[in-house]
């Protein structure tokens, strides 16, 4: 049962971590904006609202 439950952690971490890849890919993919939408909304785990970007402040 404990490994069921491991497996089941590390299968979701792993659902958000290839989500948040094919987010980026299509964010920025020559896609019309129809479909990137599309693509991007059938997205499990996926904001549909932009992230801001980081701003690195200089050393």
């Amino acid at each position: 049962m404990i490994l069921v439950a491991i497996v089941a952690e590390l299968l979701e971490e792993y659902t958000v971590l290839l989500a948040r890849v094919l987010e980026q890919m299509f964010h920025d993919a020559p896609f019309p904006r129809r479909m990137r939408f599309l693509i991007l909304r059938n997205l499990p785990f996926v904001s549909l609202t932009p992230r801001p970007r980081m701003i690195r402040a200089s050393a």
